[in-house]
């Protein structure tokens, strides 16, 4: 039996990873240039490319050893609510029930991530808030993280599912995602790629949009707080947890601990 389900699941994950025709082979980067605004780098970096390694991985290590402060962030001063039509964003070549959502609107949470990136769709955070009914209204709240490549309506079922017990949900886009995801993208690849620093980047950016989202909730009244991930999503709530005192709830759906073997590995980000 055990043997059945190892073949149907890599049957089933062989035919989601290759019926799309839009993912991109990008080469091997260190992208040593994403470090120059972290805390400890104060905007230097070697310029020559065989110091690229060495740099990060004596800079990887100071980080772990002083995450708080890699992870430490400004509460943003525009939070503001957007009411707006509901968009897919969608991520596969050929994508399909774009049309039903046309007609729906949702609100939008927006603020300017703390984090800034090069790419200012990016640097717009988004969040759809999902408020729990007045009559079943408490004061519990839980943000959403969904899995790497997801479109802007995946895991939205989750969050009316927690409105159903009372809990407001803040479904997050991550960076790189639906509406953040920068022009010449046509899926979340900047978020996990073969570009080492960008990906590190986006995690530092993930965190501090997160913990900027718990903020906001508090600002509206909210004591009780959880969060769910998925997949990458995990990984980044996770990191969001293990520096947030206030995350008291956490759920890790096809949890993500090394995520390195996605960007070794990955479809999209194979080296030749």
């Amino acid at each position: 039996m055990r043997k059945l389900y190892e073949r149907w699941m890599v049957d089933w994950e062989t035919r989601l990873t290759t019926r799309d025709t839009n993912r991109v082979v990008r080469p091997f980067e260190w992208g040593v240039e994403w470090t120059r605004a972290w805390p400890f780098v104060n905007g230097n970096y070697p310029q020559s490319a065989p110091a690229y390694e060495r740099y990060l991985h004596d800079l990887n290590a100071h980080i772990v050893a002083n995450s708080d402060r890699f992870f430490s962030y400004q509460t943003p001063t525009d939070f503001r609510l957007e009411r707006r039509p509901v968009e897919l964003f969608a991520t596969r070549s050929n994508p399909q029930g774009e049309a039903k959502y046309r007609k729906q609107t949702g609100d939008f949470l927006r603020f300017t991530s703390p984090v800034v990136s090069l790419y200012p769709e990016n640097n717009l955070a988004n969040a759809r808030w999902f408020p729990a009914p007045e009559k079943k209204k408490t004061r519990r709240a839980v943000v959403v993280l969904p899995h790497w490549n997801s479109d802007a309506i995946s895991h939205n079922s989750l969050c009316t599912a927690f409105n159903w017990f009372g809990i407001s949900a803040l479904r997050l886009s991550m960076p790189y995602h639906d509406i953040r995801r920068p022009a010449e993208l046509s899926r979340a690849d900047y978020a996990v790629s073969s570009n080492v620093g960008r990906t590190i980047d986006a995690a530092r950016q993930a965190v501090a949009d997160i913990r900027s989202c718990f903020d906001w909730l508090r600002q509206q009244g909210y004591t009780e707080f959880g969060i769910l991930g998925t997949s990458l999503g995990s990984c980044y709530a996770f990191l969001a947890s293990a520096h947030d005192e206030r995350i008291r709830v956490n759920v890790f759906n096809q949890t993500s601990s090394y995520y390195a073997d996605v960007v070794q590995i990955g479809r999209s980000t194979r080296r030749h």
